[in-house]
């Protein structure tokens, strides 16, 4: 048997994205700039894919930017709204438990001129709101927030940060990464005050490749990428159809029941964090239960390292994370996360995350706590030998 429990780093697609995608790369596959037949029929899956996230936002269709995913969504909105915006002020804000996609982009604004703010988070990873309070001043021009933290599960009170952020000032522009939340939590941003939003197509059963920032329409943002004047010249370059087509079917899909689909992964989520309490030394990190997000559990086993885990579980068929599977390979120091929450040094290297989908099965929950069981003891033995 296998468990697929590293949802968090990919999904399979639905099967209705997999047909969109063939579709539109053997049949359908105009360029969509071409006015000929072939061309206008590929402009319509972009606008239907258009039409879809933006019903899903409540937003307008002019505010949605197609990207190559959640990495180049983000790129663009930091660096787009800080280098657009640099008149007013040079002050960027942001957390210390970021993605590498948000922190990059943000230590090269600080190369670039740019004050940084990193704000401290309490040992559920959750923003200290005093800290934000007495971060925020009049050069500030852009906090960005992500909603739910990809190693551990914690949300973000998002809607109190744009509050307080807007309070402060309503030209500051409050950038969200949503790749870990989208799918998961209804977000609508005008009602939550988010003026730019980050998500991914591969994190909600779409393909990877996609993705799209949303630019709430009195956000000024410089594009990046230049050529063509593809969407309205907010990012040049053919569309990608076939991904684009595919995302649309993916928010179209990942909210159907989504209420009864959340519930089943909170019970996935609860089933699970309650085998691994029973097991001997084991240290679940961030929100409990329903404070955090209904597909993570991060979890660390004193006196096993997380890479032997890991590969452990591989040789069972049990697939999980030892950290953030975007840049867990390329950078080998510890996690700013498990950090910034004060997890004990000793337990930095013996984190994994173990994250779950709308396919994820009881089943495939019982076997891997049934692995981890056998597995567990056995590596400690070994280690002490």
């Amino acid at each position: 048997m296998e468990a697929y429990l590293d949802n968090s780093a990919t999904t399979m697609v639905f099967d209705s994205v997999k047909d969109i995608m063939v579709r539109t790369m053997t049949t359908d596959f105009g360029n969509p700039s071409s006015l000929h037949t072939k061309g206008m029929e590929a402009e319509r899956y972009v606008k239907t894919a258009r039409e879809a996230v933006a019903r899903q936002l409540k937003a307008e269709e002019k505010e949605i930017v197609f990207t190559s995913g959640g990495t180049e969504a983000n790129n663009m909105a930091l660096i787009g709204a800080a280098l657009a915006n640099r008149r007013r002020g040079n002050h960027v804000i942001t957390t210390g438990i970021e993605h590498a996609s948000v922190l990059s982009p943000v230590r090269f604004l600080e190369e670039q001129g740019f004050r940084v703010t990193y704000l401290p988070v309490d040992e559920r990873g959750v923003v200290r709101m005093d800290a934000l309070e007495e971060a925020l001043d009049e050069e500030t021009i852009l906090v960005s927030v992500m909603y739910v933290n990809n190693e551990i599960g914690s949300v973000q009170p998002v809607a109190e940060i744009a509050r307080r952020v807007h309070e402060k000032n309503p030209e500051i522009l409050f950038h969200v990464d949503a790749i870990q939340a989208f799918g998961k939590y209804v977000i609508r941003p005008k009602r939550e005050g988010i003026d730019l939003l980050s998500v991914s197509g591969h994190k909600i059963h779409g393909p990877k490749g996609s993705g799209f920032l949303y630019i709430r329409d009195r956000a000024k943002v410089r594009p990046l990428i230049l050529g063509g004047g593809q969407q309205k010249g907010m990012r040049s370059g053919t569309e990608n159809v076939p991904g684009i087509a595919g995302l649309g079917e993916a928010v179209t899909e990942i909210y159907r029941n989504h209420e009864e689909r959340t519930e089943a992964l909170y019970r996935r989520k609860e089933r699970f964090a309650e085998g691994l309490s029973r097991m001997e030394d084991v240290r679940i990190n961030g929100p409990r239960g329903r404070e955090g997000a209904p597909h993570i559990v991060s979890a660390s086993f004193a006196g096993i390292r997380a890479e032997v885990m890991l590969h452990a579980l591989e040789d069972a068929g049990v697939y999980v994370s030892s950290g953030s599977a975007c840049s867990s390979q390329h950078n080998k120091s510890y996690s700013a996360t498990l950090t910034g929450i004060g997890l004990a040094k000793e337990l930095l290297d013996c984190t994994v995350r173990f994250s779950f989908s709308i396919f994820t099965t009881e089943e495939e929950i019982d076997y891997a706590l049934e692995v981890l069981g056998r597995l567990v003891p056995a590596l400690r033995k070994y280690r002490r030998n």
